[in-house]
């Protein structure tokens, strides 16, 4: 075993194997896996091998696509079988709602090259012919996925990762893990010391017991998953073909031919089982639970419903064993909180699937410092300091039980709730506020004053009216919003500016209490983050951002302070409360509350001041995410019920409304205010996405400048488009297909009924050559074909006369 490596892996599963192999053919062979047994031993062989395209993220979509075309060309280069077999897949909707989904997984689909059908209950009968289809609406088929062996899987990618260069020790378990002074890491295995620039954690199962080697709490929970081996069945035996596999939401469970019987793999609705949650002896290999089918007889009574040849099956054997699962049922891919060069590839539920792609985009990243795709929904970042413990418990339990379930837009389970609220949640709560949860955050997203809850579609549910109504409050009074769910960090020290500068594609504020809006950017030009920067004092700056990105900005930015740099970076998200006033009465309401001049004169737009609100001390900004006169009052955390309660009471003669996150989405909408996330990501550059005025490319050499100016002078792949669609009963949510004259041209990557403007907005990325006001287009909604135009300027106030106010 070699002494020092480019990057010592963790963990011979498919994630493990698959970034080996991958991070091998991006050239980095000075590489080392390292596995405590046999590669497979942990979760990956007791896998039934399943390898979907299904799946309503287009991103991940693209990881599913590349197991199923790696799996079947791998023998070719390394003459070792992956064992795959193409059968095809076919999934039942039985509701409506699963319909609409259905129509969503389409597009996706389709933007990903992945070729799929719907199909009639009847078609469904023909492409399976052992099922009943009396409650089946509709069909989702796609004929080129199937599943694989995953030990032979595996195995072939070691192979072929082994045929570089790269390096596998196997029956040598990790004791030990520390960073040394100098950055590197000091990897301690039972065959000795290994020093690598980087680490990846991809132990599995075990991955939180090695993250607790270096101090990490890793979001992952156990989840003991059962499959059922039946005994031949004639109904199978007389079939000429090989059935597809098939996903059955109502009995939640996946039926997959094996010779002449099927494995049944039941995911339990309830009362599933955790595993291992206080640690797992290190010295098991090949290891399952003893059979525990009490749990599982509601889905298999379910099971024989759907597929009455099984009611008769006798049962050959029954797998029972521990899969990884995340609180969001995504898996962890990337880097760990607060540690430079220490990697998460670990904690899928469906990791043959998802093993090549998690491994060829993690490889992107390191090798590159930024991947192809969007990898925001995977980075283990997304989830904060809160998430492990019960929180992973809960919701981890929580997505095992909604497995086939349809996830409905805006619907925030109750599993794991309530961690992070603040003074003003009970209230807001007995005011009607119905919450999501945002990176543990409770925020609140409408009022709903009718006391009805809100009711989940994919159209346009019980939220619309109100939430037009809290619009029309704010675009004519004034209206409150708790935003205290926004990350907030401090930069401060004699070397903060020019730091700042180095790091910013737009200038930062050049005097005191300026406000800027900035892009940090990758050196391939990718947008990494978007933050207004509020300039305090000559060393003191203010950073917000999205609360989902609370952990990335900030290693973002202790990872690159320079050696020598006097600069702190403090994060203080939870220090902070926050209040968003706005609207065109907000001057006269804050004014009978503070001593300072709110006038135009004495405080512009985009500039700050730190005065005193209700005798609460405040970074006060004059900033509108919503586009109207406005204000952000940050103050400390345990005076806000105070200052809430001063401002409402100043504000009941004007009217004053609490509002939310969707009326707050909707008047962005009109001001064509672009979304870090959606129309922000590091897949695109600042010209692509229209943020030309926000680049400094005369003055400073800020991180991602050269590679910004290449590629503006090679030209845009795609370009950005603000749009208005024609009418119907829902609105783009984002990766829905665009067309040109019947050609796919592009995707939405966002979207929202504009309740001022009575409009349906869109943003979305096209081929440059048509962004040109007027264009006409259509866009594909829940397999509607509507009408869309594209629009010169915001639909709402494009020359800022109400921010301006």
């Amino acid at each position: 075993m070699r002494e020092e490596a480019k990057v010592v892996i963790v963990g011979g599963g498919a994630m493990g194997v698959g970034l080996l192999y991958h991070l091998a053919h991006e050239g980095w062979t000075d590489i080392l896996l390292v596995e405590k047994g046999e590669l497979t031993s942990g979760s990956t062989w007791h896998a039934a091998g399943l390898v979907p395209n299904f799946i309503g993220s287009l991103n991940m979509a693209k990881v599913h696509e590349h197991a199923i075309d790696l799996y079947a060309r791998l023998e070719i280069e390394t003459g070792l079988s992956a064992g795959f077999h193409r059968c095809g897949a076919l999934r039942l909707a039985v509701t409506p709602e699963q319909v609409d989904w259905f129509h969503k997984v389409e597009n996706a689909l389709n933007l990903a090259g992945v070729e799929c059908h719907l199909v009639s209950p009847s078609e469904c009968l023909d492409i399976h012919p052992l099922m009943t289809n009396d409650d089946v609406l509709m069909g989702f088929y796609t004929p080129n996925d199937g599943w694989t062996d995953p030990t032979m899987a595996t195995n072939a990618m070691a192979a072929g990762a082994r045929k570089l260069g790269a390096e596998i020790s196997k029956k040598n378990r990790v004791t030990d893990m520390s960073q040394l002074p100098d950055g590197r890491w000091e990897v301690i295995t039972q065959k000795g010391r290994v020093v690598a620039e980087h680490v990846v954690n991809a132990a599995g199962s075990y991955g939180p017991q090695l993250g607790a080697m270096v101090g990490l709490e890793v979001p992952v929970a156990n989840m003991i998953h059962q499959y059922l081996v039946t005994e031949a069945m004639p109904a199978v035996a007389a079939l000429d073909k090989e059935l597809p596999v098939l996903r059955d939401p109502k009995a939640s469970c996946y039926y997959r031919m094996e010779h002449d019987g099927l494995i049944i793999g039941p995911y339990e609705m309830k009362d599933s089982q955790t595993y291992g949650l206080d640690g797992i002896d290190w010295e098991l290999e090949f290891h399952l639970e003893p059979p525990s089918l009490d749990r599982l007889m509601d889905s298999l009574g379910l099971a024989a419903d759907r597929i009455p040849a099984f009611a008769e099956a006798g049962i050959k054997q029954v797998i029972n064993g521990p899969i990884t699962h995340t609180p969001d049922a995504g898996y962890l891919m990337g880097p760990a909180p607060g540690l430079r060069n220490y990697w998460y590839c670990l904690g899928a539920s469906i990791g043959i699937t998802q093993g090549p792609g998690a491994g060829k985009y993690l490889a992107q990243w390191m090798v590159h410092g930024q991947t192809e795709i969007n990898v925001r929904e995977m980075d283990p970042r997304r989830f904060s300091h809160h998430a492990p413990g019960d929180y992973t418990i809960d919701r981890s339990i929580d997505e095992y039980h909604e497995m086939y379930q349809t996830r409905m837009p805006g619907e925030y389970r109750p599993a794991g709730r309530e961690i992070m609220t603040n003074p003003i949640y009970e209230t807001l709560k007995a005011k009607g506020a119905i919450f999501a949860e945002n990176y543990n955050w409770e925020r609140p997203k409408w009022f709903d004053t009718a006391g009805e809850g809100e009711i989940y579609s994919f159209r346009r549910s019980n939220s619309f009216s109100p939430v037009g109504e809290e619009c029309r409050a704010v675009r004519d009074g004034v209206g409150v919003a708790d935003i205290t769910g926004f990350a907030k960090i401090d930069v401060t020290g004699p070397d903060a500016a020019a730091f700042l500068e180095r790091m910013s594609a737009n200038r930062i504020p050049s005097t005191d209490h300026g406000v800027r809006l900035v892009h940090m950017l990758t050196d391939l030009a990718g947008i990494e983050s978007e933050m207004t920067i509020t300039r305090l004092g000559p060393d003191r700056f203010f950073l917000l951002s999205s609360i989902v990105a609370e952990q990335h900005d900030y290693d973002w930015l202790v990872q690159h302070v320079g050696t020598g740099e006097d600069v702190t970076v403090a994060d203080v998200t939870e220090q902070y409360a926050a209040l968003a006033v706005a609207g065109p009465r907000s001057r006269e309401v804050l004014a009978t509350l503070t001593d300072a001049d709110l006038s135009n004169e004495r405080f512009p737009w985009l500039t700050a001041a730190e005065i005193e609100v209700a005798g609460v001390p405040c970074r006060a900004i004059r900033v509108s995410y919503v586009g109207e006169l406005g204000w952000e009052l940050y103050h400390p955390m345990d005076r806000m019920a105070e200052l809430y309660e001063a401002i409402m009471e100043a504000g009941t003669q004007h009217g004053i409304r609490d509002f939310g996150l969707y009326a707050i989405n909707s008047m962005r909408m009109e001001k064509a205010y672009k979304g870090w996330g959606s129309e922000l990501t590091t897949e695109v550059t600042m010209h692509e996405a229209g943020l030309e005025r926000f680049l400094n490319l005369d003055v400073g050499d800020f991180k991602g400048r050269q590679a910004t100016l290449d590629m503006a002078e090679s030209g845009s792949r795609l370009q950005i488009i603000y749009m208005e669609l024609a009418d119907g009963d829902n609105d783009a949510q984002g990766n829905e297909q665009i067309f040109y004259n019947g050609r796919p041209v592009g995707l939405t990557t966002s979207g929202a009924y504009g309740h001022t403007v009575g409009k349906s907005l869109a943003f979305g990325y096209v081929e440059p050559d048509l962004v040109v006001p007027g264009t006409r287009f259509e866009v594909k909604l829940l397999g509607e074909m509507r009408p869309a135009t594209v629009l010169a300027e915001p639909a709402y106030d494009a020359e800022n006369i109400a921010l301006r106010g």
